[in-house]
């Protein structure tokens, strides 16, 4: 099982590359706004409830995956919500079923980011979409946790189907038959 991890600042182009990446190996897309969203229709975004079950609920998932053997692709913004040591649990959860994880970051530039974050495709998903919003988010204190880095791809060179690409080429990901929320293979 591989849980590739891709990481980085909002409008970076992880559910974009994601998708890419899933068409050329056949995993699932984990997003991580899948949990955040429906969350947030009972919870208050960052209260203890929030962080504690969007925790629980994303390293379940993790660790079903692993034992089950299904490989994931898994996106994240790290940010201050996120508590310490997450990316660490997520490596324990899948290494429990001697699954591995691949951590990438995907980098871009601060004009790219506030160009892309006011992106219509942004609304799919309850994601932030506000230059003004963005900025004052950069200038917040403290230090947020960064997860591992096993390769950077900087997004604002590449497109998404090159990341991807250069995702399933660095960690010689095997290709398996895209399965579908229902069960149907596509």
């Amino acid at each position: 099982m591989r849980l590739i991890f891709l990481h980085g600042p909002a409008a970076a182009g992880k559910l974009t590359t994601a998708r890419a990446l899933a068409e050329i190996v056949g995993y699932p897309v984990f997003h991580n706004h899948l949990v955040v969203d429906t969350l947030t229709t009972v919870f208050p975004f960052g209260s203890d409830p929030f962080v504690r079950l969007r925790e629980q609920f994303w390293l379940a998932a993790f660790e079903e995956a692993a034992r089950t053997g299904r490989s994931v692709i898994f996106t994240f913004a790290p940010e201050s919500t996120v508590r310490s040591g997450f990316p660490a649990l997520a490596v324990e959860a899948v290494q429990r079923h001697s699954g591995t994880v691949h951590f990438v970051r995907l980098a871009v530039g601060e004009a790219e980011q506030e160009r892309r974050i006011e992106n219509p495709d942004r609304a799919e998903f309850e994601k932030l979409h506000d230059v003004s919003t963005l900025r004052r988010l950069r200038q917040e204190p403290g230090e947020v946790e960064q997860p591992p880095v096993d390769l950077e791809i900087d997004t604002e060179h590449s497109s998404a189907q090159e990341s991807a690409l250069a995702i399933a080429q660095h960690f010689a990901l095997p290709v398996v038959a895209a399965e579908g929320r229902y069960g149907e293979i596509s």
